[in-house]
This record gives C-alpha cells, sequence and structure tokens, in this order.
C-alpha cells in the first residue's frame, strides 16, 4: 500500500512475514546530471560517516548496537536518466524483541536523525569530516583504474555515451567533480536535495501498514515539486563505430563491445530481449561461452550483460592480444546465428527455465523484492504477477529471439592490450 506523506513524497509498505527482519529504505531521486553525481556521491559518505548528534563513527556505530545490531548504509546509483541516493536500514522484527520495544520506531527516529540533522555546523559540513570522506572518496575512484575490468567497462561506456556526459559519468561522480567541492558548497546542496529530490520511502516485512503510516507521519519532508521527466536515455543509431585501443600492464588482454538496443524496461520485447542475452552470453550454455570461450579456446571469458534502462548490449571478453580480430569475428558470427534463428529448442527452453528461476530467487531476497517494488513504482508496465511473469518468458519463441537480434547494432570497440613482450 502507497501512503502520500506530502506532495512527491510517498511511504510504500510492502507486508509479508516471510522474513524475521524488516528493511527500510528511504531513497532520493534526481535527474541525472554531471555536476550532481559527484555531489550526490560526496553527500552520502558524509552522511553515511556521521550526525550533529552522532559526531562520529563510534558513536554512530553505538546507536546502532542500541538497535539490536541494526545495520546502516547510504550509497548511490542511477537508472537511465535518474540519479538515486538511497538510504538503506536492516532492523530486527518487533515481534522478536521485548514486549513494549518498538525497534521500528527507533530506526525511523534513526533515519530522521541521519537525513535532517547531518554533521552541518555554520553552514558547512564539519571540516575534518569533509576533507577526510572527500579524500577517501577521490581514493576510491583512483582505484578503480587497477580493477581492470571495470577500468574497461567504463571505458567503454566512455565511447558509446559520447554525446551524452550524464552518461558517460559514474553514478559516483568524477574525481574533478569532486575536487571542488568545498564543505559549504556541499552543505548548500544537501538542503537543495532534502528541498527538491523526489522521495520514497519504502518498507517491507512483517509489520502493519498502518503502524508504519505513523511512525512516518510526522517524518519531517515538505511538499515539493518535481519535474518528471523521461526515465530511459534513448540514444540515436549512429553509422560511425566509436573504437580506442590503449596498451596497459595487464597480462590479459580485454575487449570489450557496445551495442545499441533500442528495446527497454518491459517493452513489448523485453521478455524476448532477457531470453536473446541468456543466449548470447548470459549463462554457461550462451553462445559466447560455448563458441568463443570452450569450443576455439579464444578468450578466459565471455559474457553480455543488457542495460534496460539506456539501451545498451555490452559484450566482454578476456583475450591474448593477437586473437583480437579472430574473437571481434566469432562474436559477429554468433549475433548473426540468432538473427538467422540458429538456436535449438533445449538452448532456447533451458534459458527460459533460468531465467525464472532466477527470477524465482529473487522474490525470497528482501532487497531484490524492495528494487522490484520501487521499479513497478517507476514502471506501471512491470506491475505484472509472479504468473504473469513466468508466462511471458516461457512464450517467447525463436522467432521473437531473431526479431530482438535485429534491434542489436554494433557501436563502440574498446580494446584494452597488454604490454608487449620487447
Amino acid at each position: 500500500m502507497t501512503f502520500e506523506l506530502n506532495q512527491n513524497v510517498n511511504l510504500h509498505v510492502i507486508p509479508t512475514n516471510k522474513y524475521k527482519t524488516v528493511r527500510l529504505l528511504v531513497r532520493f531521486s534526481a535527474p541525472l546530471s554531471t555536476e550532481t553525481s559527484s555531489k550526490r556521491a560526496l553527500l552520502a559518505s558524509l552522511m553515511e560517516t556521521n550526525s550533529l548528534n552522532f559526531p562520529d563513527q563510534t558513536s554512530l556505530s553505538k546507536q546502532l548496537s542500541e538497535l539490536f545490531g541494526a545495520s546502516f548504509g547510504i550509497g548511490v546509483s542511477r537508472n537511465g536518466n535518474e540519479h538515486y541516493l538511497t538510504l538503506g536500514m536492516n532492523i530486527i522484527n518487533d515481534h522478536l524483541v521485548p514486549s513494549g520495544t518498538s525497534v521500528l520506531e527507533s530506526a525511523v527516529a534513526f533515519l530522521k536523525e541521519i537525513i535532517f540533522a547531518p554533521h552541518i555546523i555554520n553552514n558547512q559540513f564539519e571540516p575534518e569530516t569533509f576533507l577526510r570522506e572527500k579524500e577517501n572518496l577521490m581514493e576510491y575512484i583512483r582505484s578503480i583504474f587497477d580493477d581492470k575490468q571495470t577500468y574497461a567497462s567504463l571505458s567503454l561506456q566512455n565511447l558509446f555515451f559520447a554525446r551524452s556526459s550524464s552518461q558517460r559519468t559514474p553514478s559516483f561522480g568524477s574525481i574533478e567533480g569532486i575536487e571542488k567541492e568545498t564543505a559549504s558548497s556541499m552543505a548548500a546542496y544537501y538542503q537543495q536535495m532534502i528541498a527538491q529530490d523526489k522521495i520514497d520511502i519504502l518498507v517491507i516485512g512483517d509489520v502493519a501498514e498502518g503502524y508504519v503510516a505513523r511512525c512516518f507521519k510526522d517524518f519531517g519532508f515538505s511538499d515539493r515539486p518535481y519535474d518528471k521527466g523521461p526515465l530511459f536515455y534513448q540514444q540515436s543509431l549512429q553509422n560511425v563505430i566509436h573504437q580506442k585501443t590503449e596498451q596497459l600492464p595487464v597480462v590479459q588482454s580485454k575487449l570489450n563491445l557496445a551495442y545499441h538496443c533500442d528495446i527497454y524496461y518491459y517493452d513489448e520485447l523485453y521478455f524476448a530481449l532477457m531470453v536473446f542475452n541468456g543466449l548470447f552470453g548470459g549463462f554457461p550454455h550462451s553462445k559466447l561461452f560455448l563458441n568463443v570461450r570452450e569450443k576455439h579456446s579464444l578468450a578466459y571469458y565471455a559474457s553480455s550483460s543488457v542495460e534496460p534502462f539506456r539501451g545498451l548490449l555490452t559484450v566482454q571478453t578476456g583475450i591474448d592480444g593477437k586473437n583480437r580480430e579472430k574473437v571481434l569475428r566469432l562474436v559477429n558470427e554468433q549475433l548473426k546465428d540468432l538473427a538467422s534463428g540458429k538456436v535449438s529448442l533445449d538452448d532456447l527452453e533451458q534459458t527460459k527455465v533460468m531465467l525464472i528461476n532466477q527470477f524465482l530467487l529473487s522474490l525470497d531476497n528482501q532487497r531484490a523484492l524492495l528494487e522490484q517494488t520501487f521499479l513497478k513504482i517507476k514502471v506501471p508496465n512491470a506491475d505484472i504477477s509472479q504468473e504473469e511473469w513466468v508466462k511471458r518468458v516461457q512464450d517467447v519463441t525463436i522467432e521473437d529471439v531473431q526479431a530482438v537480434a535485429k534491434h542489436i547494432k554494433l557501436q563502440a570497440v574498446y580494446f584494452m592490450e597488454g604490454e608487449k613482450e620487447q
């Protein structure tokens, strides 16, 4: 059930007796932009570390332990054209604590403290905390260069989203953006976020809807306008394939490919897209895994993944640098095979079974179920029953997979070449 606490501030309660814990989530939504991605990532770090009344990590941890070992964290993410700053908290169910004690009420009070009383004094974040968290975040971003798989993935996105700086920028921002921020500029942005972001509060667990609503009744948010733009990022197909090669000190070269895919979350062909991806590179029986990795021994790993909010399908491979052209050709052949319907009925059925099993497992995962609920709020077409979901997967035909394959067009190639022997 959904309760409107204020204009563009909504509480969503999902009662279920599946879990012994209750999960609370407060999500701030704003339009995605290069500048604010950095601000929001830094703000998440500042708010997670301490608050005005819990001025250090020790006092914050002590408060959580008094809530019967509650866990708490703040992170950033994005979907399509939206950026999210999310506070998440897990608490024990009130039924499992002494009577007269409400962990839920205490948890709501804790979240209220973190959200409305950050460590801001004289219109700026406490300087020592600010400088520490700023440097920690920049150090984290620098460390990504050492994770060559992540670095290759981000480099590929830079090529694919050449026309959109906001899409190129990771959800955690950039070193350049974070460096510009001051303790006072972040305090000003905090005030803007609190007043202007769209707010969704989600609570899942063995709870009574009316009781949860009473706990959040006077939480503290005010009415706010929210200009709801398009959720999906849509990029036109280009005739030019963007390519980049870098030589770096790695033993294993990496060849990553980005494809334009104009099939979006819960579009007419969305379920066929999931089946297509499972057949192409999503599972161990996929064409990329069996043909590129196993049969021809041309890759240490080969897989594909889909981003249905940004019109993007990617292929990731780890290869010997000398096999670059062979791997490119072989990946293209697998795509052509799917476009021409060269799929066995056994592989098709196995893919469906694996997708359905993944989905059913996700229904037992509290965090996954909460995210599914949030997406149903954002995309009403996604609000279907478990039975309908399974049926739509089972109804996908080889012809549907062929139709999807014709939407997949190569747009970017990133090659990380290992250093050649002297």
